[in-house]
């Protein structure tokens, strides 16, 4: 169903604050591997997708916001491999789809909406009961797409590094749900450290529990390997900075490499305020994983006039 163990593409980004502390900075290009599902995303929804051809479901059910990337991957992730989707869309309903919602429907997926309390049920089991008699049998993925099957498939990313001989101290990634960090961590086993940056505001508290409790599903014991920093959130989620914006820009410019603004933009900003501070030690070579999202700069658009660095 999935090309497995593809070559890690990793990507030198030589900036001044790195040759100052003596770190090597990499960005592994997750995001290039697969066209339609880039990122974390296929990797979130690989083992999902074959439990639920396992299971014998030929549709599956997700919730998200109206700019969701989770909601984009399962529609095209449903296009691709013979699914119907339904998508649980949080807030009210309106004639003109955003362009997210627009290629979700494209891309075969019924909207279903509901209102803002009601989206609050969405982990609840008699909810979710409620959803199966109104639109049939489904397989349920959870907002984000975050569960055990997701971080074993994120954990991949470290077996594929490890297959292909890349050396590294550390890895760094954007954290929405914890599920991607929470696969590194597996997948690294306390052997090397992982730094999430979390694009949320107010909530790493709520986040380190969550990825506490994934890591130990998936592997039995609590895992030390990691830490989460909060402090580079730029407002909060999918808010819009200009400084975040400035940055994005000024990246493109020196390593012609498109962020967004909701995860990888933030990533990046952390990963180098961190060199800087001397967080990494001198001659450690650190990765910052980009996990793609770059479909979310159709919502900065739409909302904030904001366009990407490669449009301009």
């Amino acid at each position: 169903m999935f090309v497995e163990s593809p070559s890690p593409i990793l990507t030198d980004l030589p900036e001044p604050v790195t040759e100052r502390h003596g770190v090597r900075l990499r960005l592994l290009r997750d995001d290039l591997h697969h066209p339609a599902l880039p990122g974390n995303k296929w990797r979130k929804l690989k083992y999902n997708l074959l439990e639920a051809k396992n299971q014998g479901f030929d549709r599956l059910l997700t919730f998200g916001g109206a700019y969701s990337n989770h909601l984009a991957a399962v529609a095209a992730a449903g296009r691709l491999y013979g699914f119907s989707t339904i998508g649980v869309v949080r807030g009210d309903e309106t004639a003109q789809l955003n362009h997210t919602l627009a290629q979700c429907v494209a891309d075969g997926m019924l909207l279903h909406w509901v209102s803002r309390d009601e989206y609050r049920c969405r982990h609840e089991p008699a909810w979710h009961a409620e959803l199966f008699r109104q639109f049939g049998p489904a397989y349920l993925l959870p907002e984000g797409g975050t569960n055990a099957l997701a971080v074993r498939g994120c954990a991949d990313i470290v077996a594929e590094l490890g297959a292909h001989g890349a050396s590294f101290d550390a890895l760094t990634v954007a954290c929405g749900t914890g599920g991607t960090l929470a696969g590194l961590v597996v997948g690294l086993q306390d052997e090397k450290q992982v730094v999430g940056v979390s694009a949320l505001k107010g909530q790493g508290d709520a986040l380190r529990t969550e990825i506490h409790a994934l890591t130990e599903q998936v592997t039995g014991r609590r895992l030390g390997n990691w830490e989460l920093r909060t402090e580079f959130h730029f407002g909060g989620y999918a808010r819009y900075s200009a400084p975040l914006l400035a940055f994005i820009e000024q990246f493109y410019q020196q390593h012609r490499v498109l962020l967004d603004p909701v995860y990888t933009g933030k990533l990046l900003y952390g990963a180098l305020a961190l060199v800087e501070a001397g967080y990494f030690a001198r001659g450690s070579t650190v990765v910052a994983v980009h996990t793609g999202g770059l479909q979310g700069w159709g919502g900065f658009t739409e909302r904030f006039g904001a366009r990407p660095p490669a449009t301009v």
